[in-house]
């Protein structure tokens, strides 16, 4: 991973690293000696990452654990995130080699796992220093964004050991009836009621297209690149991986695909650089994606407003907690406008699928 996001560990995520060395050096071979250096990167708003670097060792992990504050019942399940990898790392090789999962919570008081680090850059929304992404690069960039999301759906579950991992047909009812239902317990008094969003997904649904697995998050800043020709080398982040409906994946991938033409709010919001010049559109990757799988996309209005709409609703979650003091980070703070502008862009799109 790039180094260009961490930062000394903040006070309310910090934990006991002579602890955690202890368990560790009982699941990792080769770890004996002081404890490492923990550092945490800040890109991530969901569970928490942290470095582990073993300089006397030359090598660096990976930690992952669930932020403190409220949760829904099946968030953050590091044993679930843990074993998707294991079983789906024969199949889809960019997924990250786990080394080691704990679920002793007198470690570090609940549930965690250490993975290797996968060595490459992570783009977000600026590119790091001394890089530059010209036009045809970013156009092979985000073609290899949707080839391998095209390569993940092609994974059959059942081959993987995953066949029990999602809970078969009606994928797309339980999505928009349990997103519809989180965002209603999360709602804070500056944000609006998605009424009309919810009621016209209900009304709108299609049956499940085919169901596979499904990675949930996908993102150009989940994907860890080669440093020289962007190659996509790994894939981060599985914690809300499935198997369901792989247009529903796409619709949510293509929520946080801010594209040039793209208003100010929207370019305000950009977390990885998919409005550079040469990176295809969101019709350009529905169209690659659609050529790629032999999936319809005569439907793609209701995928797009649920991309939104879900997408919406994760960052109600996230600011749920830092209205109600759960969290002090600073970076949540306006996270209710993003939320009243994705209730905005829902219902634009809903108004031209009438017109359509």
């Amino acid at each position: 991973m790039s180094d260009t996001h961490q930062s000394a560990v903040r006070a309310e995520d910090a934990f006991d690293t002579d602890r955690v060395h202890s368990w560790l050096t009982g699941q990792v071979d080769g770890l004996a000696g002081p404890p490492p250096e923990v550092v945490q990167f800040t890109g991530g708003a969901s569970n928490l990452t942290y470095l582990l670097r073993y300089p006397h060792l030359g090598q660096e992990l990976i930690l992952r654990r669930p932020p403190a504050g409220k949760k829904a019942a099946s968030a953050h399940d590091m044993a679930r995130e843990y074993r998707v990898q294991q079983a789906l790392k024969p199949a889809f090789p960019l997924v990250p080699t786990v080394r080691a999962l704990c679920q002793d919570p007198s470690v570090l008081g609940g549930d965690f796992y250490v993975m290797d680090k996968v060595p490459g850059i992570i783009l977000r929304g600026r590119l790091p220093a001394g890089l530059t992404l010209p036009p045809a690069r970013a156009r092979a960039l985000s073609e290899a964004f949707v080839d391998s999301l095209t390569d993940l759906h092609r994974v059959d579950p059942a081959a993987a050991g995953l066949a029990d991992l999602g809970k078969g047909p009606g994928y797309v009812r339980r999505q928009v009836e349990g997103w519809s239902r989180r965002y209603a317990q999360a709602r804070t008094w500056n944000t609006p009621s998605f009424g009309r969003v919810t009621s016209w997904l209900s009304e709108h649904q299609p049956d499940d297209a085919a169901l596979c697995v499904v990675h949930n998050d996908w993102r150009l800043d989940n994907l860890v690149l080669d440093e020289h020709d962007q190659r996509v080398t790994g894939v981060l982040d599985w914690e809300l991986a499935t198997v369901g409906d792989p247009l529903m994946d796409l619709g949510s991938a293509l929520a946080y695909w801010v594209q040039a033409d793209d208003g100010r709010i929207a370019q305000a919001l950009r977390h990885q650089p998919s409005h550079l010049p040469g990176m295809l559109t969101r019709a350009e990757i529905v169209e690659r994606y659609c050529a790629g799988t032999g999936l319809p996309a005569d439907n793609w209005p209701f995928y797009e407003v649920f991309g939104l709409f879900r997408l919406a609703v994760i960052a109600q979650q996230i600011y749920y907690r830092y209205h109600h003091k759960q969290t002090r980070n600073p970076a949540f703070r306006n996270l209710w406008i993003a939320v009243n502008y994705l209730d905005r862009r829902c219902r634009s799109t809903i108004r031209r699928a009438g017109r359509s």
